[in-house]
């Protein structure tokens, strides 16, 4: 394992990932202990990663018992991003218009129009805002596996 002292030693590859592979797995633990996944399309700004996603769906019942959440991002070339990361809901309306904004002027695939799923805006009862703060980061490459390499870590 290589180890990165700093995330700036990963930024640029933890960057390039997450905008080329966009859609990611995000693992929760519900409340009997046992993993649950879904798909999921975070948003990055540097070591931030933000969720819009259902405020009243099974995610917010498992964050209230342990806010802990698994990001894995993998593509056909096996070049993978996983993190560990801290999950914490933003409902502050500040937040919530800044995120939606984010999405909305960022350009496609990163970006989209949250009103797909939440038509009643930024103000939509439904419409969560989920702030991921990493722990711990892999970077591996599907060509490092193929020869042996380790993975590139950063701890926090």
């Amino acid at each position: 394992m290589a180890e990165a002292k700093t995330f700036e030693d990963i930024a640029e590859t933890f960057d390039e990932r997450v905008r080329r592979i966009v859609w990611c797995t995000v693992t929760t633990v519900d409340t009997k202990g046992r993993p649950y996944s879904r798909i999921l399309h975070p948003v990055w700004e540097s070591r931030t990663g933000w969720i819009a996603t259902g405020r009243q769906t099974l995610k917010t019942k498992h964050l209230a018992k342990n806010a802990t959440v698994a990001v894995s991002y993998w593509d056909p070339a096996h070049d993978t991003v996983i993190a560990q990361c801290r999950a914490e809901w933003c409902d502050d309306n500040a937040t919530r218009r800044r995120i939606w904004e984010l999405l909305a002027s960022t350009p496609p695939p990163v970006g989209y129009d949250p009103a797909l799923f939440f038509p009643g805006g930024a103000g939509d009862p439904g419409y969560g805002v989920l702030r991921l703060t990493p722990t711990r980061i892999e970077l591996w490459a599907g060509q490092d596996m193929l020869e042996g390499r380790r993975p590139t870590v950063w701890k926090e």
